[in-house]
């Protein structure tokens, strides 16, 4: 209830919104250990994990198998999961994590992740209408054995043969799209590439972008990465700055939140900026991608090549061309960081404590107690 008013006509939309926050914000650590990590490991190399190169060493791969292989694995499960927990509780938990892992595995990716966690929670829902006069007495043998055999049967059918060829299909309709950009402009290429690193902050669209650029550096072309990178750069790093140079315009939570932006965007997490994007979809939205599409396009004009598949500002000492292409990267990235905090400041209100509270009481928590430190 709002003001003395029933929000009732407005339960399910908030229902969907608050889930999907709650699988962000359990996702949010395993992005953020994982991808420090992965970041930290690239410090001693591009290939430095690779046990074949000359430049193995077996820290960086240590760190990049606990931060890649572990902890990026789990992101899309847990954001699955928490979703479908979200909705109806612990019985979801199981069929929402596998129908995660199975987008996560079948190239559906974080969208799949997406649609395996609302399918599995509204199920187990379903499943709660149908048996709600089941015997007492065998409740315990419905929750452990007849819930999760029907439930992940249901969510593995859809997820492998509904959703898993789509979009397949439409992330390599997309790459293909981009690809047809290597032959004209370079500078409307990264603009594109930037700009969709920031329209979903880590969503489908990014990771299509992201899939298009690990297929270039495997094709020997490091241009597209390099604009990539700024683009996923762009975002964090611009709400972080906004929240310090317009305090007026945020609440205390994402004041606090503001300051982990740095280094998490500066690691090339722009899923970190999800939670203080989700409260203004309208208006930060829009300045990071305008940010991010200037940077990605700057990288190219510049002709900037990144060999580095990933690892934000840390991998900055393995951009070709010496000195002089890195701090053109540097400007490109800091020019799209500065428009988007410019953007958010000119198009946000000020916040008043009463909207603040307000908020605080209608909103959950982006970030698990634990990070709020």
């Amino acid at each position: 209830m709002v003001n003395g008013e029933p929000r009732e006509q407005n339960r399910f939309p908030h229902e969907l919104y608050d889930s999907l926050m709650n699988g962000i914000r359990h996702m949010i650590p395993f992005v953020v250990g994982g991808g420090i990590l992965m970041a930290v490991s690239f410090m001693f190399g591009v290939n430095a994990a690779d046990v074949k190169d000359p430049s193995y060493n077996p820290i960086a791969a240590l760190l990049y198998a606990i931060g890649h292989g572990n902890g990026f694995a789990l992101m899309v499960p847990i954001l699955a999961g928490f979703i479908a927990y979200g909705i109806s509780g612990t019985l979801a938990l199981a069929p929402g994590m596998i129908g995660g892992l199975i987008a996560a595995s079948t190239g559906s990716g974080f969208f799949g992740g997406i649609l395996a966690g609302y399918l599995s929670g509204y199920f187990i829902r379903l499943l709660n209408q149908l048996c709600r006069k089941f015997p007492k007495g065998l409740v315990n043998l419905r929750n452990v054995l007849l819930y999760p055999v029907v439930s992940v049967l249901f969510t593995g059918v859809v997820m492998y043969e509904v959703v898993a060829y789509p979009m397949s299909v439409f992330n390599n309709w997309l790459v293909a799209c981009l690809s047809s950009f290597q032959g004209s402009s370079l500078e409307i290429l990264g603009l594109i590439l930037g700009a969709m690193m920031a329209v979903d902050l880590g969503g489908p669209i990014n990771k299509a972008a992201y899939t298009f650029g690990l297929a270039m550096i495997s094709a020997g072309n490091y241009y597209p990465m390099a604009a990539i990178m700024a683009g996923g750069l762009v975002p964090p790093i611009g709400i972080g700055l906004a929240t310090v140079l317009f305090k007026k315009k945020f609440d205390a939570e994402d004041r606090d939140q503001g300051k982990t932006y740095f280094l998490l965007g500066a690691s090339f997490i722009t899923e970190s900026a999800m939670p203080v994007a989700a409260k203004d979809v309208f208006r930060i939205i829009p300045s990071s991608i305008v940010g991010s599409a200037i940077a990605g396009a700057m990288t190219m004009a510049f002709h900037v090549a990144l060999p580095a598949p990933h690892g934000g500002v840390f991998v900055l000492p393995v951009v070709q061309g010496g000195l002089t292409q890195q701090m053109l990267y540097l400007l490109s990235i800091l020019t799209g960081v500065v428009v988007t905090a410019l953007m958010i400041g000119l198009l946000r209100k000020n916040i008043t404590e009463k909207q603040s509270d307000a908020q605080k009481e209608d909103e959950p928590s982006p970030l698990p107690a634990a990070l709020k430190g």
